[in-house]
């Protein structure tokens, strides 16, 4: 029988995270992260609401996974994020040691692959799972934020 709860699946939800974070006016990255086939942690991108331009979905996504398991490290646990994780959200990655990236969109010009940073070695990763949706709501908000200036 095949499991439900695939990488589509999980990327649905970190899809709903990001549009709260379009609702917001926030640029639309959403992340959850699972362990044992259970979101322990869901987040997005917060730069604005709080001033802060480490706010983004992956660190406050870790942030909370760390405090639901009591532990810093995430060795079991995926990270389902809509945008491929920039230099900083990827060498967050490295310290919590988690086990595995799933991610939608690439980011050509910000993305830890374009910034060559290193992950953790035993850091598996998946590219593209709905990156033609990811991909729209990240250009619908740009678009949107253009025509307003």
């Amino acid at each position: 029988m095949q499991n439900p709860f695939d990488d589509t699946y999980f990327m649905k939800r970190a899809l709903v995270e990001a549009e709260t974070a379009f609702d917001k006016g926030e640029i639309p990255v959403g992340a959850v992260i699972v362990c044992k086939d259970q979101i322990i942690a869901r987040a997005h991108n917060l730069t604005e609401t709080l001033n802060d331009v480490t706010a983004h979905a992956e660190m406050q996504a870790f942030t909370s996974a760390s405090d639901y398991l009591g532990g810093k490290y995430l060795k079991d646990c995926t990270l389902y994020v809509t945008l491929e994780p920039c230099q900083m959200c990827a060498g967050a990655s490295y310290w919590t040691q988690i086990g595995k990236i799933v991610f939608g969109a690439n980011d050509i010009h910000r993305g830890y692959q374009k910034m060559q940073t290193t992950l953790h070695p035993k850091t598996k990763v998946v590219r593209g799972v709905l990156s033609e949706e990811c991909g729209k709501l990240m250009t619908k908000f740009f678009v949107e934020k253009r025509n307003l200036n």
